[in-house]
């Protein structure tokens, strides 16, 4: 067994997948998806269910490493952006060599500041300067860095 991968629904999947390329080096896996079909509603449990949409393969971890899949459906329901301690999914993690550089470059790409660069001694682990941001479309981004 074996991780595959994490999805974000999006509201436009080219514009988010080239945030994720540029900031946080992914790169596009062909091919884009062009789904749709009774099949697909079968499996998601979504009515006439179509997206568009391409998996990100993520930084460090080879060439058959998790994606990062960003899907646009054409029909979407909107919500309100996720916050750090609500229930269910919450945020993407990456670990970065300069926190600070990598938010500012997150923020120079269309990303918000959500909150505070912080750093902290974990006893056992080592030390840990971290922040959580928003891609363009909201979600949640941690931007870590160890010092072990």
């Amino acid at each position: 067994m074996r991780y595959a991968h994490t999805n974000i629904i999006s509201k436009d999947w080219k514009q988010l997948a080239e945030f994720y390329i540029e900031v946080f080096d992914c790169e596009l896996l062909p091919p884009v998806r062009k789904l749709s079909g009774d099949w697909l509603s079968k499996g998601t449990g979504v009515k006439d269910s179509a997206f568009e949409g391409a998996h990100l393969l993520l930084p460090g971890h080879g060439e058959h490493g998790p994606t990062l899949e960003i899907f646009q459906y054409t029909e979407i329901i909107g919500q309100e952006p996720v916050l750090p301690n609500q229930r269910g999914f919450g945020h993407l993690a990456f670990e970065v060599d300069n926190v600070e550089v990598m938010l500012e470059k997150l923020l120079a790409n269309g990303g918000t500041n959500f909150g505070g660069i912080t750093t902290k001694v974990v006893e056992g682990v080592g030390e840990l300067t971290f922040v959580y941001a928003r891609d363009p479309e909201g979600n949640l981004v941690e931007l870590q860095h160890w010092e072990r």
